[in-house]
């Protein structure tokens, strides 16, 4: 992740020599070496997937240490293990297997970052920090624990871990981190008031929190204001990298303007301290398609392709996901059997990109064909998979086929999460079956999850209008009864239905 080029070499681990470059981490700034543009359907969130898939804060020297025998406790922390929650797990391996060191727990909570398990991630880190007196945490654990902190709990607890830090770690890491925190909630104000803090202390010198800046700025819709960025790196001296380039050729496809697109992506290749990598080229073919320019684009996806690596899958999601918008459904199977023929395991991120690319292009008995090969090999039914197909079903109305599609998943030993029974909700409420599609807006109510799902302000709406016309008080009551589970009382979208249920009530 971007952070990582903040770090001084005095704060690193001690240098273990690899065979190939270090990775990076999986924060959510967005930009980096190796990220690249979110698909134009997107496209404001696109902008923040970059800064994100490189940010280590600094612990990416964990992955020079040669490999050991982590995964087993990974595995068991990823799935689970016994329903016990992530600390116990790792003390019990911990007094009964093998003494855990620093570099398995930090490389656990990498992956877990990586597959976007944040919640898991920060309760390993939660479980050093309980036992600093045996795990010394630098300022760069610091940074990922604060990012960990606002995504599993929110910005204001970040914000109080900050603040609660000594002041020897409020420095460029951890300022990077809180900075990257507030510019991914869109906070405005907090995010141009931390940037100046950075320079004021002299945290504002290295490519990072410029990358951070420029990135908020697309995403609010201001992309007039990256210029000044860019042109306050050029006065202090502060190199372009990848992300850089990435988030300016963004800029400009925010701005319209294709010209500046080519200009931008001059500069870079005649930057001899850059190389334009797949990267590079993928988030050109996403703002060439934006921009409707689709020949482009696929003169894009053609140099993408030259400069993929068998050892990213990213490089794949993309190419697929980014073909399918130009509706190449040949292209797409032929990067799906490159990607299948590159690396022995497809993971279910791998399924769910090109399910998702070939719903998009219609293709749903190749979409069928795929599910039930992922289905028949996969060891963890992830319901996101499943909610692809189903969310199609739902949409064109083949109620049938996504109740039997859902009870075969929950067969194989599936747990649906809250936004799969609203799925089938919304396919019940299409085909005008009220009491079917209340009952699985409280089934999703009785997830026990850490999901912040509320439902559908529409489905209640319509529910509550079939409710009250039948005069179904008991119905209307179960339907509030489901709002107030989920904290809607309070929150504006929600307040005229409830305020309409209260009238309701007044008039019987």
């Amino acid at each position: 992740m971007l952070l990582h080029h903040l770090l001084p070499p005095s704060s690193r681990a001690p240098f273990r020599p690899s065979p190939r470059r270090p990775g990076c981490g999986a924060l959510t700034v967005r930009c980096a070496p190796s990220s690249a543009a979110s698909p134009p359907a997107s496209s404001s969130s696109s902008a923040g997937q970059q800064v994100a898939n490189v940010h280590s804060y600094g612990t990416v020297d964990f992955e020079r240490r040669p490999a050991l025998r982590w995964s087993s406790l990974y595995r068991r922390v990823a799935v689970g293990h016994g329903g016990r929650p992530v600390g116990r797990t790792l003390a019990d391996w911990d007094e009964g297997e093998r003494r855990l060191d620093k570099w398995e727990l930090c490389r656990i909570a990498r992956e877990l970052r990586k597959f976007r398990r944040f919640n898991l991630a920060l309760e390993v880190y939660d479980w050093m920090t309980d036992r600093r007196d045996r795990f010394s945490l630098s300022s760069s654990d610091m940074a990922i624990q604060l990012d960990l902190i606002a995504k599993v709990r929110g910005v204001p607890d970040a914000e109080e871990y900050f603040e609660k830090l000594p002041d020897p770690l409020k420095d460029k890491r951890t300022y990077g981190s809180l900075l990257n925190v507030y510019a991914q909630a869109r906070m405005k104000d907090k995010t141009e008031y931390t940037f100046e803090q950075m320079r004021k202390k002299g945290f504002a010198t290295d490519t990072l929190p410029f990358n951070v800046l420029m990135n908020f700025y697309v995403d609010v819709a201001e992309p007039e204001k990256v210029s000044r960025v860019t042109d306050e790196m050029k006065q202090r001296n502060v190199g372009f990298d990848v992300c850089t380039y990435n988030i300016w050729i963004k800029c400009c496809a925010a701005m319209k303007d294709a010209d500046a697109m080519e200009r931008v992506l001059n500069q870079m290749i005649a930057d001899e301290s850059v190389v334009a990598n797949w990267t590079t080229y993928t988030t050109l073919a996403s703002m060439h398609i934006k921009l409707e320019n689709f020949e482009k684009a696929e003169e894009c996806l053609k140099e993408a392709e030259k400069r993929a690596t068998g050892r990213d899958k990213k490089c794949f999601h993309f190419l697929i996901t980014l073909y399918s918008h130009l509706q190449k459904k040949e292209e797409v199977y032929r990067i799906w059997n490159w990607y299948k023929a590159t690396f022995k395991t497809i993971h279910n991120l791998g399924y769910q990109e090109v399910l998702s690319a070939l719903v998009r292009l219609g293709d749903i008995e190749g979409a069928e064909l795929l599910y039930e090969e992922w289905a028949s090999k996969s060891s963890s039914f992830d319901p996101k998979t499943m909610n692809i197909l189903l969310a199609w079903y739902s949409r064109e109305g083949f109620v049938v086929k996504a109740e039997q599609t859902l009870n075969r998943f929950v067969e194989k030993g599936g747990n649906p999460k809250p936004n799969t029974w609203e799925i089938l909700a919304t396919a019940y409420l299409k085909d005008n079956q009220f009491a079917e599609s209340l009952s699985c807006l409280e089934k999703a109510t009785a997830v026990k999850s850490a999901s912040k799902w509320r439902p559908r302000p529409t489905n209640v709406e319509s529910l509550l209008a079939y409710f009250k016309e039948k005069n179904d008080m008991g119905s209307v009551d179960r339907l509030m009864s489901v709002l107030r589970s989920r904290g809607c009382a309070e929150n504006e979208e929600y307040k005229s239905l409830i305020d309409t249920y209260a009238l309701a009530v007044a008039g019987t």
